[in-house]
């Protein structure tokens, strides 16, 4: 079997790159989707906030997922549900398992890789205590109460300051429970501020930063935890700790991209995302796969997952128009782009003069909250631009646009650095 473009994930990344590539003249495009529908975590995300971006309103997860899935029907874009991709090797044939269709191979012309992202479990945290009932990961309870309609618990105590821990405390308190806290061990939130104001703030649900859980309490079934207060390395402060009773540990301590296969084939992961390299046209360093969304790098809005999604289904069409070769693909005369300052990484993290398009969206984090800063970019060692910030935060997104004119001799690096106001 074989198919110019596959696609794997059908969530909003999968479904934006697919209906792109078909705009952009992709006549044979396959979604593969482990569950059994489209949408991804939007079908079970019922808040709203999502849109305002990609449709100029604002919408819930499942009703943004319905845009897009809607297009893929009306563009007649196959897809595959309930179908489990177990391998992928450095020919881009895809080995993939389903109840309906046994196992299959499927050779692609170009993959694009958006299988997500999943939640850090309590494994990754060593928690002393027992394992009883009653810990969830933040995503868990959201599926439990908006899908399946089941109350996790009523006394609520959550860990990590993650904007689906911001959304689950005032989930929970409109379900009935009492959200006690939210501890977060950093210095700072890692939501969206919108989401501290009005899920917390709105709601009297109090969030302590620099605070963590240092023990937890039932054998059987969960019956409290310890909070306490931890120093700048993250070490717990003796004769700070305070006991909480609760039925509930909501863990909600960082996502992490799915990319179990993007390693079996060869791509290069970013040791601080855990996400693929990529260049500009958002490829990785094996010609032909693509990857987009938050298997790249964990977004904070939805519909910048699908500008990034869509840019990747415009770029894999061109890879397949040029004859799939790695020549015409990736380039020799790439150049890395560097990180200074409180800018942990950046998406793309390299780019061609040359080949990129008049204008590049490069999007990054910072590690540390900057307050009346500037964003600087520097083409070997000149200083191309300088933005005004009025504050950059660890939990939201930033980004630049590298206009082409200002890099076209480049040769050595770019450097996306942070500067203070003098």
């Amino acid at each position: 079997m074989y198919h110019d473009i596959v696609i794997i994930g059908g969530g909003p990344a999968g479904l934006a790159a697919a209906v792109s590539a078909r705009q952009a003249g992709a006549g044979d495009i396959l979604i593969l989707e482990r569950e059994n529908e489209l949408g991804g975590i939007l079908n079970q995300c019922i808040h709203n906030g999502f849109g305002l971006h990609t449709f100029k309103e604002e919408l819930t997860g499942p009703e943004y997922a319905a845009r897009y899935i809607t297009q893929v029907e009306e563009l007649k874009i196959p897809c595959l549900l309930s179908t489990t991709v177990i391998h992928i090797d450095e020919n881009r044939v895809i080995t993939a398992v389903s109840r309906k269709h046994g196992l299959m191979s499927i050779k692609a012309g170009a993959v694009i890789l958006a299988m997500g992202c999943r939640e850090r479990p309590r494994g990754a945290l060593i928690i002393p205590g027992y394992n009883p009932a009653g810990i969830f990961s933040a995503g868990t309870a959201q599926k439990l109460v908006n899908l399946d309609g089941y109350m996790p618990g009523k006394e609520v105590v959550i860990l990590g300051s993650g904007d689906i821990g911001l959304i689950m405390a005032r989930r929970m308190t409109l379900e009935g429970a009492k959200v006690k806290l939210v501890a977060e061990i950093q210095p700072f939130s890692g939501g969206l501020k919108r989401n501290i104001v009005q899920c917390l703030d709105d709601y009297g649900i109090p969030l302590l930063l620099s605070h963590t859980v240092v023990d937890i309490h039932g054998k059987d079934r969960l019956t409290g935890v310890t909070i306490a207060e931890v120093d700048q390395n993250f070490k717990p402060l003796t004769g700070t700790e305070t006991d909480y009773s609760c039925d509930t540990l909501l863990l909600s301590v960082g996502l992490i991209p799915e990319n179990e296969l993007s390693r079996e084939i060869g791509v290069s992961l970013s040791p601080v995302t855990n996400g693929p390299l990529v260049n500009e046209q958002l490829q990785t360093n094996v010609s032909g796969v693509f990857a987009c969304g938050n298997v790249l790098h964990v977004h904070d809005l939805v519909d910048f997952v699908s500008e990034e999604a869509e840019s990747a289904g415009k770029n894999a069409v061109r890879y397949i128009q040029s004859g799939g070769s790695a020549a015409d693909s990736i380039s020799f005369s790439e150049i890395p782009l560097r990180t200074g300052g409180a800018v942990r990484y950046t998406v793309p993290a390299s780019i061609d003069p040359q080949r990129a398009q008049e204008e590049t969206i490069v999007r990054f984090r910072v590690g540390e909250i900057i307050r009346g800063g500037y964003v600087c970019i520097y083409a070997d060692g000149k200083q191309i631009a300088r933005r005004k910030r009025q504050i950059m935060l660890p939990g939201e997104m930033e980004q630049v646009v590298l206009k082409q004119k200002d890099i076209a001799g480049a040769s050595g690096e770019i450097l996306i650095t942070t500067e203070v106001a003098e």
